[in-house]
């Protein structure tokens, strides 16, 4: 049950935060019910104890005696027998409905020029396929191949949960029961100033911000995703983020590998490019799986060695892929007091004593987040690590041009299919630089791996010309 306004007032009052109540004579009964309910989410002990450790004192970061590179499983193949072991592991719970898709969604488009969700982005170059489209095909050939229903958990936010849930009803859910899609939002939390105060960006809202895709463990819990799982048979949940329109969002080789390991949590890496490739590093930290992220590498200099050759040493770059059993999310969210927390400077606009709205030109509060792969510690048995190539897995779009970008992402496609396509005997045309020159489309639908898209198209002639989207029922559509 919601507390009321002079419970609220104490508790904030309590711990100093009273003047978020500085315009409440400016408000109208919906302002003042708006602002009431954001105070009834925060945690004031939790912010209390943040404000000390990370505003306040700003601590030291952490140091360790010796930092090692993890150890990674190569990249499968069904041609290597461990590998394969791992694929028929995988397959088998699969088609035993053991396994359920946990996405982080709560993002907008606004870093690609697109004023919806991020998923809802038309990313494909010809058919304008959506991020969210792509993922639900893959489901969709999952659920064909194995006769099983996938359960799939969508993690908004505040800005899109409306869009995004409109989105879903508008398309009648891309084929999937709209019994097996769940929508769940993470908690937010406030951002502070540099003297741990609250801040407000208009005279009835505070400033605050998701608390990270580490919230997917309070969220699976404490909205009942963990209960639905469970009833379904689910015992583990393969996790990845919208952006990346490639992921293999159920592998059997990943599922496999972390079945037969009776692994708690497990994780995909890929090869760093370079150094400051800006992923996460997973490594060995006095023998203690951790993730350390991009932002923190400059803390740890050794995680920027190159050897003799020029190779990356920390070379296990963190895609944001990973697989965590049920169990653990529960025994992770019963300790989640000990979970850390990320502290970023941010420009954050605000709204001064008098009641202007500043926007400041340099860093002047914090947001804090969680990050999901700090689970990985916890994590009684060990993690598995398994290595992936980028193509075709891992091409995230965090902008329309440059690195990890739309632009890039459409080139990505374009080189894997049309490798698929130049195998199976077509002419491809390609750049100087190696590139595949056209646009080019395959429904996950119609085939979600190569020897799937052997299989079904064995003996037709495919006519390339100036670019192709197969569907999901092996019709062309040109640019």
């Amino acid at each position: 049950m919601m507390k009321d306004e002079c419970t609220l007032r104490a508790l904030a009052a309590r711990h100093g935060q009273d003047h978020i109540f500085a315009f409440w004579g400016q408000l109208n009964a919906e302002g003042r019910a708006a602002l009431l309910a954001q105070l009834d989410q925060i945690d004031f002990p939790l912010m209390d104890r943040l404000a000390r450790q990370w505003v306040l004192d700003q601590p030291a970061p952490e140091v360790f005696k010796d930092i090692a590179p993890v150890p990674a499983i190569p990249v499968a193949s069904k041609n290597d027998p461990a590998a394969r072991e791992a694929w028929d592991a995988g397959e088998d719970q699969l088609r035993k409905g053991r396994v359920g898709i946990f996405l982080v969604a709560g993002g907008q488009g606004t870093r690609l020029g697109f004023p919806g969700p991020k998923g809802c982005y038309p990313i494909g170059p010809i058919t304008q396929k959506t991020i969210f489209q792509y993922h639900a095909e893959k489901i969709n050939n999952l659920e064909r191949r194995y006769g099983c229903v996938i359960p799939w958990y969508i993690m908004v936010s505040d800005t899109n949960e409306a869009a995004t849930r409109d989105y879903f009803e508008a398309n009648r859910y891309f084929g999937l029961s709209p019994q097996a899609v769940t929508f769940l939002k993470q908690r937010m939390v406030p951002c502070m100033d540099e003297n741990g105060r609250f801040m407000l960006e208009d005279p009835g809202r505070l400033a605050m911000n998701p608390n990270g895709h580490g919230g997917c463990i309070p969220a699976m819990v404490e909205n009942n995703v963990l209960d639905d799982a469970r009833r379904r048979g689910v015992e583990m949940l393969s996790y990845f983020q919208v952006d990346n329109w490639a992921v293999k969002v159920a592998d059997p080789f990943f599922i496999g590998y972390h079945a037969l390991r009776n692994a708690a949590m497990s994780s995909k890496v890929h090869r760093k490019r370079e150094p400051r490739e800006s992923v996460g590093v997973h490594c060995l930290c006095d023998g203690v799986y951790r993730v350390v992220e991009y932002s923190e590498l400059d803390i740890y200099p050794q995680l920027l060695e190159t050897d003799s050759d020029g190779n990356v040493v920390y070379y296990a770059g963190n895609p944001a892929m990973h697989i965590m059993s049920t169990d653990f999310v529960q025994s992770t969210y019963d300790r989640f007091d000990e979970f850390p927390w990320h502290l970023a400077h941010k420009k954050i606009a605000f709204l001064n004593p008098a009641g202007q709205l500043i926007k400041p030109d340099k860093p002047n509060a914090y947001k804090f987040e969680t990050f999901v792969f700090d689970a990985l510690r916890f994590a009684e048995h060990p993690p598995v690590a398994l290595e992936i190539h980028p193509l075709g897995e891992y091409t995230p779009t965090k902008q329309f041009d440059g690195d990890n970008s739309v632009v890039a992402a459409r080139q990505s496609m374009a080189n894997l299919w049309g490798g698929w396509l130049e195998r199976a005997g077509c002419i491809v045309p390609r750049k100087t630089d190696g590139d595949v020159a056209v646009p080019i489309e395959i429904s996950p639908s119609f085939a979600l791996d190569e020897e799937e898209f052997h299989e079904f198209s064995h003996g037709q002639e495919w006519e390339i010309g100036d670019g192709l989207a197969i569907a999901a029922d092996g019709s062309i559509t040109r640019p």
